[in-house]
């Protein structure tokens, strides 16, 4: 019997191209349609628009999104081309609402993490199928 593939999503993101924060939260939107529990889509379009938006605003090419939905969770990947890892930090005041991110990501993810790739980097988060 033939094993069936995973639902995934899979997007190239221009360079400095803002426009795919709404376009990438889309089509997660249309992945994650029949996925998780009330409430984690959402949460996963939230942390999926941190990362596209991180990869675009700073670094200096574009990027790889990809979400895959598993049988146990939603693992959402956004590869950019920048080897310099980020850094989760807390707001400043000065910067109005940047620099919540990273902390978003940490606070809302079941698990999230950095992987160093030959050329750059791929920051993750992984929600679990289920409601904690």
């Amino acid at each position: 019997m033939k094993e069936q593939a995973a639902p995934q999503l899979r997007q190239r993101l221009g360079r400095a191209d803002l426009r795919a924060v709404p376009e990438a939260r889309r089509a997660l939107r249309k992945l994650l349609r029949h996925w998780g529990e009330p409430g984690q889509s959402e949460v996963a379009e939230l942390l999926t628009s941190e990362l596209v938006t991180n990869a675009l605003v700073h670094t200096e090419d574009g990027a790889v999104l990809t979400a895959t939905v598993g049988p146990r969770a939603l693992r959402v990947e956004v590869r950019d081309f920048v080897g310099r890892p980020p850094r989760p930090r807390g707001p400043q005041p000065e910067e109005g609402t940047n620099g919540r991110g990273l902390v978003l990501v940490e606070s809302l993810a079941d698990d999230w993490g950095v992987r160093p790739c030959t050329v750059g980097k791929s920051v993750w988060f992984e929600i679990g199928a289920e409601a904690a």
